[in-house]
Order: C-alpha cells, then structure tokens, then sequence
C-alpha cells in the first residue's frame, strides 16, 4: 500500500494570470478578406481546436504576423466566447486565429512555464462578465483569473511531464500524480 503513497512537499503559489503575462490576441480578420479554397487557415470559435473552413492570403498572414500579436509555439490559446475555456496548445504550424474570440497569455515562463498552463487551465473555472446575452470572457476576466502551481519551476516542468504521457502508457504515474495534486490542493479559483 505504500508504495502507492505519493508525498508531495512543496511550496504552491497562487498567480493571477495577468501577473504572470499579458492577454494577447491575432489582428482582426474581415470576412471578405477569407476564402473557402486555400492559403493559411483561419480558425474562428467554431472551428477552433478542429479543421478551419476558411483560409487568409499568404500575403496577409506575413503582413499580420509581423505587425501584430501572434502565438509562439507551446502557448496555450484560449476560447473567450462560446464554450469558455476550451484550451489548444500551439504546435507552431501556421495558421491565423479569430481576434478576441481566441487569447493566449503571453506568460514569464520564470513564474509558470507553458506545459503546466494548459493543466491548470483544465481547472478553472473561468467567471464570465454578466449584462452580455452572448457569454464572453473578456481580457479583465482573463487577467483576474487565479491559478495556484508549485513555486518551483523544475517541479512545474516535472509535472508537466508526467501529465503529458498518454494515461494508457504510464497510467501507475498519472494516477500518482493525480493523488499528489489532491494531496496539496493543486486547483484553480
């Protein structure tokens, strides 16, 4: 039985996300500048995490990606409209995303790195402004949120690593780690 016993003794800290980076978001893309036919895909919100329907000009995208915000690879972008919070982590192919529709938090990965963001952002329960018929999660709200990880980077990146196996190849540590974050009370406010 003991050896199933994980002991986690380490120091948490609570960040709100805009202390830990700034809200970012792709420039926004008019529907006449779209096309159903070819050239770097465009998600919206409904086609987020999924295959775009529409595509931008090459010419557009370079012009864009070098004026405005745009993701690097590894950040963790964010649905703000729609189903709040569904999260997808940027593989770094190119691609052009819906303005405030899709955020990410351009994040100091010397106070929360990238791979444990998109865990913790599995744990939050994101508030939403009231007053709007459409539900929305604006930059403030994003800003606002309060996630709580471990203090220390290298534990970040540890977890992070075991979280990232698939369950079925190493189901014994994703069940340890599991067990841990109940242990500390990893979650998100």
């Amino acid at each position: 039985m003991a050896k199933n016993r994980v002991k986690l003794n380490m120091e948490m800290k609570k960040h709100k996300l805009g202390d830990i980076g700034e809200v970012r978001m792709c420039k926004r893309i008019l529907k006449e500048e779209t096309n159903t036919v070819s050239g770097i895909p465009f998600f919206k919100i409904g086609t987020f995490g999924d295959v775009a329907d529409v595509f931008i000009s090459r010419k557009k995208f370079e012009e864009y990606k070098a004026k405005y915000s745009y993701p690097k690879k590894g950040d963790v972008l964010i649905s703000a409209a729609g189903t709040i919070g569904r999260t997808v982590v940027f593989n770094g192919e190119e691609a052009y995303f819906q303005d405030s529709n899709i955020v990410w938090i351009e994040n100091d990965e010397t106070k929360v790195v990238n791979a444990l963001l998109y865990y913790a952002y599995k744990n939050v329960k994101w508030k939403v402004s009231n007053g709007s018929t459409i539900l929305r999660l604006y930059n403030d709200d994003l800003r606002r949120t309060e996630i709580i990880v471990p203090a220390d980077i290298s534990v970040q990146k540890k977890i992070a690593s075991v979280l990232s196996v698939p369950p079925k190849l190493n189901l014994e540590n994703f069940n340890k780690a599991n067990k841990g974050f109940r242990q500390v009370g990893w979650l998100a406010q």
